[in-house]
C-alpha cells in the first residue's frame, strides 16, 4: 500500500531541534536551517531552550529557573516568527507519572509540570510531549499512571493545552503503543492523545540492540516476528482514532557495531549513557543510533509500513 502525496497536504511538518546538528550548535542557527529547508514548525527541545537561555541572558540558567527560561522563551518565539516557524510541541517531559503519593519525586514532577506550562505560554505552543517513564521504582498500576496523566491534563486544560503521550521502548511499564494507549483510555481526558514514533514501535516490538541480528529473536523466528509486528500495526490502525494521534515522529535505527549489554532481569540498566550514568540498552540505541528514514537505517521498510 502506497501513501498518496495528496493525503499529506493538510498535515503540518515539523523538525525536532535536538535532532539537528550537534548539542553545541546554537538554537538560532538551528531555526534558520529548519526554516530554509521548508519546514513550518519545530519541536522545541528543552535542552536547546536551556542552552539558549544561558547564552541569551549571559549567565548559567538552571533547568528549574522557570522565570529565566520563560524570558528566553519569549525571544525564541520571536525568532520562530521571524523564520515563519511555529513551536508545535515542547519536549521531552520525562519521568512524570507513577511516583508514590507524598514522595519528593512526585512533588518535583508536578512542580516541573507547572514550570513547563509557563514555558509553553512563553514560546507559544499548545502541546507537551510526555515520554512514558523509565524510572525503575514507579508503580506498575496502570490506574495510578493514568490518574497522574489525567491530573497533568487538567493542569493543561485551562490554557487549551494538549498532552501527547509517547511510548519510549525502554520504559518501565509502558514501552509499546498499546500500553500507552490503554493508559490514555483510562485517563479519559479530551486533551490527551498519542505521540507515535516509528523507532519506538518498530525497535521495541521488532528490533533488539542486544542480539547479533539486531532482532528480538536470533534463531530463525523472523517470520513470526514480522507477523507479530504486522498484527500490532493493524491493531493500531483499527483501534486508535485518527484524532487521538497528535504527532507521528519519523525515525529509523542503525545497527550497533556490536551488541549492547542486555538489561537485567528486573530491567536494570547495564549500558553507559552520555553523562556516564547507567541506561537501558534501547535508551542508548535511541540516543546514539537513530537516523532519519531513507538514511541507511536498518528498519526502513518496517518504519514506513507503520506510516501507512
Amino acid at each position: 500500500m502506497s501513501i498518496k502525496k495528496s493525503s499529506l497536504e493538510s498535515i503540518p511538518f515539523s523538525y525536532a531541534t535536538p535532532s539537528l546538528g550537534a548539542p553545541t550548535d546554537a538554537l538560532p542557527q538551528k531555526l534558520a536551517a529548519i526554516s530554509s529547508a521548508g519546514f513550518t514548525g519545530i519541536e522545541l527541545g528543552f535542552p536547546d531552550l536551556v542552552s539558549f537561555a544561558s547564552k541569551h541572558l549571559n549567565r548559567d540558567v538552571r533547568e528549574n529557573d522557570y522565570a529565566s527560561l520563560c524570558e528566553a522563551g519569549t525571544e525564541v518565539k520571536k525568532l520562530c516568527e521571524k523564520h515563519k516557524l511555529k513551536v508545535m510541541m515542547l519536549q521531552p517531559f520525562a519521568n512524570f507519572e507513577g511516583w508514590p503519593e507524598g514522595s519528593k519525586e512526585r512533588d518535583d514532577a508536578f512542580d516541573r509540570a507547572k514550570g513547563w506550562i509557563e514555558i509553553m505560554k512563553a514560546v507559544g505552543t499548545d502541546m507537551l510531549q510526555v515520554g512514558s517513564s523509565d524510572s525503575p521504582t514507579i508503580t506498575s498500576s496502570k490506574e495510578a499512571l493514568a490518574s497522574d496523566l489525567a491530573q497533568l491534563a487538567d493542569l493543561l486544560a485551562p490554557h487549551s493545552f494538549r498532552l501527547a503521550y509517547e511510548n519510549w521502548c525502554w520504559a518501565t511499564h509502558a514501552p509499546t503503543w498499546a500500553s500507552v494507549w490503554s493508559i490514555v483510555q483510562l485517563a479519559n481526558r479530551p486533551n490527551i492523545g498519542l505521540c507515535l514514533d516509528t523507532f519506538q514501535t518498530v525497535c521495541g516490538e521488532y528490533g533488539d540492540p542486544t542480539t547479533a541480528s539486531t532482532l528480538i529473536a536470533d534463531r530463525g523466528f523472523q517470520e513470526k516476528l514480522t507477523m507479530n509486528l504486522t498484527a500490532s500495526l493493524r491493531d493500531l490502525k483499527d483501534n486508535v482514532p485518527a484524532e487521538k494521534i497528535y504527532v507521528l515522529q519519523l525515525s529509523d535505527a542503525y545497527r550497533p557495531p556490536a551488541p549492547f549489554k542486555a538489561d537485567g532481569e528486573n530491567g536494570e540498566a547495564n549500558e553507559e549513557g552520555p553523562d556516564g550514568s547507567r541506561i537501558r540498552a534501547r535508551s542508548k540505541w535511541s540516543h546514539d543510533f537513530r537516523p532519519y528514514l531513507y538514511n541507511e537505517g536498518y528498519f526502513t521498510e518496517q518504519c514506513v509500513d507503520m506510516c501507512k
